[in-house]
């Protein structure tokens, strides 16, 4: 089955419907929690079956869908964002150590609104690798160690943004990568409204390509 969306949930839910299945996909576990106005969607795809049903890799993948975010009050606000956190924190807790280094990649194209989330999202990261290098007495001795880079896309720098990260990567060495990237989804409901988070990695341009 061909989905034109990389959003995990979505996948799931026109499977079910193709196929007229009323209870979970065998090899899907889903489970969701709803709070206030968000509602978070834990899909985990646990074997070949699974993967095979909803043609995404074996792992984690969790959405937190937030309505009316256009009207939210400041403590709605602070709520979204624990809730990112601590989902966040979650996964990362699941395959690294607390003082274990991570690399932040932001994908797209800053010239391009669609595109630019990635990039867009690594200006306002709190970077510390650099300083528990060389001012390891100005930081916490627990803050975890944090770099960041914005490969940009082909078109402008005529190296694909994999061939820039594993470069970076041989050198730096970071436990995990998180890769920030807009996704495809088919439902226009969810246009800054919805982030999926997983532990899987990331095709760029997976959800409109066959």
């Amino acid at each position: 089955m061909f989905f034109r969306t990389d959003m995990a949930v979505e996948r799931r839910d026109l499977y079910r419907n193709a196929n007229k299945i009323e209870d979970e996909i065998n090899g899907i576990e889903c489970e969701e929690e709803k709070k206030e106005n968000i509602t978070i969607t834990r899909v985990k795809i646990k074997d070949k079956e699974g993967e095979k049903a909803l043609n995404k890799k074996k792992g984690n993948y969790i959405t937190i869908d937030v309505k009316k975010i256009h009207n939210i009050s400041i403590e709605t606000e602070e709520n979204i964002i624990d809730t990112v956190t601590k989902e966040l924190k979650a996964i990362i807790d699941m395959h690294i150590k607390p003082d274990e280094e991570v690399l932040v990649v932001g994908l797209g194209n800053l010239y391009s609104t669609p595109d630019s989330l990635g990039s867009k999202v690594v200006q306002n990261i709190e970077i510390t690798r650099h300083i528990k290098m060389y001012l390891p007495n100005c930081i916490d001795k627990n803050t975890r160690s944090i770099s960041a880079v914005t490969p940009g896309v082909l078109g402008t720098t005529g190296i694909e943004s994999l061939e820039i990260v594993k470069g970076i990567v041989e050198n730096v060495k970071p436990k995990l990568i998180i890769a920030i990237d807009s996704l495809c989804s088919k439902n226009i409901e969810r246009i800054n409204k919805s982030i999926q988070i997983s532990d899987t990695g990331i095709v760029p341009g997976g959800g409109v390509r066959k």
